[in-house]
């Protein structure tokens, strides 16, 4: 059986759109070739939205078409020219979040098609954290919004949405920036304090030139004066009890260099 469409078992989800060709008509409706093992079904209320008296007036044998599956069942699968919603009653729910464009605006609000039946409202007061004193301050006809579903009612068929309910407070976002800059300002303070360590850590081992005592000061003087440039090196620190045993030293050194 010849077919336009490749369709899978996982392509025939409820919604999913397939290309069938039409292999015959009768009163009831169309059979059509869909590449299934089982035949595409499509009934003659559902050729088209205007309502239609015979098959053949919409439909020949050999023709293709575009039809989107309604249910599947293990003889048939029963099929729908008239392109489905979006979001079905059913599927509606209070708190589900939704994606529409703005179709028409009013003084108490803006109508939002988001792929129901009918449009949602988004009254005035549920479009902003802010007050807005009329829709078209902040919305225009063709606008993409994401709002939430506040109120579904069936029996009127009314549905009420909230652009408000799907943003962020000002105050969250706020504190939210703050919460970043503060994550950022602790990321650099940790690099600056590491650094710091590090130039610490690195003059504490650079090497130093160990400071002269009083001895070799006086003994170098002492050279300088009789003409002899001798530099002394400078000895590492010693023991408390050298160090006064040699102040004594460097005293009486100090005084016969005066007497001269």
């Amino acid at each position: 059986m010849e077919t336009t469409n490749a369709a899978t078992e996982n392509s025939l989800q409820p919604k999913a759109r397939l290309t069938g060709k039409v292999i015959k008509t009768t009163i009831a409706g169309a059979i059509l070739d869909i590449g299934q093992k089982v035949p595409g079904v499509v009934h003659i209320s559902q050729i088209s939205k205007e309502p239609i008296n015979k098959v053949e007036d919409a439909l020949k044998i050999g023709q293709s078409v575009d039809v989107w599956v309604r249910r599947v069942r293990d003889d048939r699968i029963e099929l729908t020219m008239v392109e489905p919603l979006g979001l079905e009653w059913r599927e509606l729910e209070t708190g589900m979040l939704v994606k529409g464009k703005v179709e028409r605006l009013e003084t108490y609000g803006a109508f939002v098609d988001i792929g129901a039946e009918r449009p949602g409202l988004v009254h005035v007061s549920e479009m902003s954290h802010d007050y807005v004193k009329n829709p078209a301050e902040i919305l225009k006809v063709g606008d993409d919004v994401e709002a939430k579903v506040l109120d579904v009612d069936r029996r009127k068929k009314q549905i009420r949405l909230s652009i408000k309910a799907a943003t962020p407070k000002p105050e969250e976002i706020i504190a939210e920036a703050n919460q970043a800059e503060t994550h950022r300002e602790r990321g650099k303070g940790g690099k600056r304090g590491k650094g710091k360590k590090q130039e610490e850590y690195f003059e504490e081992q650079e090497p130093r030139e160990p400071e002269l005592t009083a001895f070799q000061i006086a003994f170098q003087k002492a050279q300088e004066r009789s003409g002899k440039n001798i530099t002394v090196k400078s000895r590492k620190p010693r023991s408390n009890a050298s160090k006064e045993h040699e102040d004594i030293f460097d005293r009486t050194l100090k005084n016969r260099i005066t007497d001269k």
